[in-house]
């Protein structure tokens, strides 16, 4: 079928789906299982990030910047909504890790203008690219450094959309979105995931706004036709999570105990004509908490606040710390769209609590969040809720490598691929030592960054077992999945039948894959079954497997462990 015809067919099966269900059953089924919903908006994202390149972001923050910490941000804002500008005053505590450096370097776009820098209370000599802010230091034998930058502008919105204004219904709404490296379209920083630093944020809007960001409220002042929001973290954050809301939100508010016995403040923020849509559709946030406090251990922000805000960005959501936003078009009041709250609310454990070390370990964000959506059905069910989670995020994944995936940093490939292969390491280690792993490595790395090497450092000490060739077929050089042809066939013997089973591996993306499977024989009335376990460990095996009565067929991973698809032979169709 020529594309054309085939593109045609689709949408008119489309419309179809939407008239026979609805659109807010539409819209869930395509959240649900990912698939493809609005050609135009994926067409432009795709544009937008085609310069996401996990190789090409470890060049965006000069090697420089490895001789600093950023340990504290005092980030001052205020917004012009109507104007499209904002004036920043932002203050950095850095320390210094080599003293004989001549400067220090951050991130800030040059098209917003600097009025004033100091450097430890003194004038600053400065320069700057169009990312790149050069302070030269005077005093070189300091150990520390306090930066202070007063600047004002319009922020480039670039990535997903990393500054915006909004106008809706006569009201203006500002909101960020600034991973991977935006944040520095709106603030001056140090714009690394592993340079996690303590924030106070103070927002100020026109009085009829309420503004949001980060951490605990810990004031609210009005000055004239002002209102001056304080937020303020306890915990340190990594500057794409930084995430400020402005507008004519309402809000309402739900106490949770955690499992550890403290009270933590959940709370929501909505326009007024989605509000009552938001009340139901985030009411079982309480729940969901519960639910991954059970599996991964205590909230890891419990002295601030977990928070869902309605936002303009609506191809998705954004994890930002303590503070998840979400599309307005997500907010149906139907609970359409639970999976992505439960998404973007296990990133707190997995991101925001423990956060990549590079982008190349973009993985052990997405795919960790991904599969703790399957982890969340099966707790609330049983196995075959979560197998029917991941049965929606299969695929063939031919598009590079988990570990430094190249131009695929926000793909299926990361998200659903690093999903499974989380559900084929819970196989491969068993489930007692697999949530063993996941409470261990949130403990060592909590409020600091990890990499794919640490993660699996921890794998091994926690099952014994040395995991190398798992995650160098899965996670560092092999690309795609199992591809395998499967050939049995019967034979009778004395009073036993002996099926044989040759599988032999077709995939090109890794040359031979190992791993473990299960496999039933059935009786033609079903009444009848037996299953083993194998190994397989090279491109062609073959097994034999002895019943007391003659199979009609063959189920190659019944309980759907694997990564896999297999073409199944059998004696009726071989030619």
């Amino acid at each position: 079928m020529n594309k054309r015809k085939l593109i045609l067919l689709i949408l008119f099966s489309v419309l179809l789906l939407i008239a026979a269900i609805g659109y807010g059953a539409y819209r869930w089924i395509i959240s649900r299982y990912n698939l493809p919903d609005d050609p135009g908006k994926l067409i432009s994202l795709a544009s937008q990030m085609k310069n996401f390149d996990s190789e090409e972001l470890e060049q965006y923050n000069p090697k420089s910047q490895r001789a600093i910490d950023a340990i504290h941000y005092q980030i001052k804002l205020d917004l012009f909504p109507a104007e499209q500008k904002i004036r920043g005053e932002v203050a950095i505590l850095l320390k210094i890790n080599d003293e004989k450096s001549s400067a220090i370097d951050i991130n800030f776009y040059d098209n917003l203008n600097i009025s004033n820098i100091t450097l430890n209370g003194k004038e600053a000599e400065y320069s700057r690219t169009e990312k790149l802010l050069t302070i030269e230091r005077t005093d070189t034998d300091a150990d520390s450094a306090l930066i202070k930058i007063i600047y004002e502008g319009t922020p480039k919105s670039l990535g997903f959309g990393s500054f915006n204004f909004k106008k809706v219904d006569n009201h203006y709404r500002v909101y960020t979105l600034s991973e991977p490296v935006f944040a520095s379209t709106w603030f001056p920083c140090i714009d690394l995931p592993d340079d996690k630093a303590l924030a106070d944020i103070f927002i100020s809007n026109d009085s009829s706004s309420v503004s949001v960001s980060n951490g605990k409220l810990m004031d609210v002042k009005t000055s004239g036709d002002r209102r001056i929001y304080h937020w303020k973290t306890f915990y340190p954050v990594s500057t794409y999570l930084i995430g400020i809301y402005s507008g004519n939100y309402n809000s309402y508010s739900q106490k949770y105990v955690t499992i550890s016995g403290d009270s933590l403040n959940i709370v929501y923020y909505a326009s007024p004509e989605k509000f009552e849509d938001a009340k139901r559709d985030f009411s079982d946030h309480p729940r969901y908490i519960k639910t991954f406090e059970e599996l991964f251990g205590p909230y890891p922000f419990v002295r601030e606040k977990y928070a869902v805000a309605e936002f303009g960005w609506n191809a998705g959501a954004m994890e930002n710390q303590t503070i998840t936003g979400i599309g307005s078009d997500f907010i149906s009041g139907r609970k359409f769209f639970s999976d992505m709250l439960i998404h973007e609310l296990a990133h707190h454990w997995w991101g925001n609590a423990v956060g990549p070390k590079t982008w190349k370990d973009i993985w052990l964000n997405e795919g960790f969040a991904t599969y703790s959506e399957a982890l969340y059905w099966e707790k609330q069910s049983d196995i075959r809720a979560l197998q029917s989670t991941l049965s929606g995020k299969s695929g063939t994944f031919p598009d590079g490598t988990l570990y430094n995936p190249g131009n695929a940093l926000f793909s299926r490939l990361i998200y659903n691929k690093g999903a499974w292969v989380l559900h084929m390491l819970r196989r491969e280690v068993g489930d007692e030592h697999f949530f063993q792993i996941l409470r261990e490595y949130l403990r060592r790395y909590k409020y600091t960054n990890a990499s794919t090497r640490d993660f699996r450092e921890v794998c091994e000490q926690i099952s014994k077992k040395n995991l190398k060739y798992f995650f160098d077929q899965w996670v560092f050089k092999g690309e795609g999945i199992i591809e395998a042809e499967a050939e049995w066939s019967v034979k009778k013997t004395d009073e036993k039948f002996i099926t044989s089973i040759t599988i032999k591996q077709l995939q090109k993306g890794y040359d031979i894959y190992k791993f473990p499977i299960e496999i039933k024989l059935l009786s033609a009335d079903k009444e009848e079954s037996i299953t083993a376990n194998y190994r397989v460990e090279g491109r062609e095996v073959t097994l034999n497997l002895e019943s007391g009565f003659k199979p009609d067929r063959v189920d190659f991973d019944p309980e759907s462990w694997l990564l896999a698809k297999f073409n199944i032979i059998t004696e009726e169709n071989q030619e």
